[in-house]
């Protein structure tokens, strides 16, 4: 197995991003993650920045897709951040979700990790398969059948968080994933609240299906965006990995 990953940052209607993605491989584990900072600029650039390095040195330093590693790196990047709080200023009130995927290329599995709304999909087959349950308010009225996934979408608390990186009096809320099957022709689509929001899972799913490439999708889904979210809309991230039979090569894409 090989894959092809395809990665979109924009700033969307706002001044500045606060998104960051990144990338790390050995040939055998892939490590793929999206963090969304909170803090205003200088505060959240920095948080996500933060959160970026932890998780990648982490896994470059003991690569794998177990669940209590999977943790201990999100555990470490909120540490990391709670460190540099500590210069005060922008800096005390920074906070950032993030969503990891771990990718064992040997064993054809895949594991995730997240904290906050920021998000995996798992697609086969151009249907969706499994992705990650945000932790927020509107997610909890999701779960207490007050709202449908259409109708958190737009609510108007919709941005609230019940759980980010940034903080060690409350400790945040990690969800890690079972390791998964992952298949030829299976896509991964890991991105933040920005491109989510706007557009839901069907339109994701939809503009998968018409996609012949990794790069045509995230063409597909920037274009989504613009056309579909408000002006003024947040920061939009997406890192795409596509799966494809092994000719003993790994082309992450830029």
């Amino acid at each position: 197995m090989e894959i092809e990953i395809v990665t979109l940052s924009r700033q969307g209607g706002r001044s500045y991003n606060e998104d960051v993605f990144g990338q790390w491989n050995d040939g055998q584990f892939v490590a793929c993650m999206v963090a969304d900072g909170a803090g205003g600029h200088g505060g959240g650039d920095v948080a996500a920045a933060i959160v970026r390095s932890s998780l990648l040195e982490g896994f470059a330093a003991r690569p794998g897709l177990d669940a209590g590693l999977l943790r201990a790196l999100m555990e470490r990047a909120n540490h990391a951040i709670v460190a540099r709080q500590a210069e005060g200023g922008k800096l005390a009130a920074m906070r950032s979700t993030a969503v990891l995927a771990a990718i064992d290329l040997h064993a054809h599995r895949i594991a995730w990790v997240h904290s906050g709304d920021s998000r995996a999909y798992l697609f086969r087959g151009g249907a969706l398969v499994t992705r990650t349950v945000d932790h927020s308010l509107v997610q909890q009225m999701v779960a207490g059948g007050m709202l449908d996934e259409e109708g958190a979408r737009v609510h108007p608390q919709r941005n609230m968080l019940l759980s980010a990186l940034g903080s060690e009096q409350e400790p945040p809320e990690i969800t890690v994933s079972a390791s998964m099957p992952l298949a030829v022709g299976d896509v991964l689509l890991l991105c933040s609240d920005g491109l989510w929001e706007p557009l839901g899972d069907e339109v994701l799913r939809e503009t998968l299906q018409t996609s012949r490439d990794a790069s045509h999708w995230v063409e597909q889904l920037d274009a989504q965006v613009k056309a579909r979210a408000k002006p003024g809309h947040d920061n939009y991230t997406a890192l795409a990995l596509w799966a494809r039979e092994d000719d003993d090569t790994t082309r992450p894409m830029p």
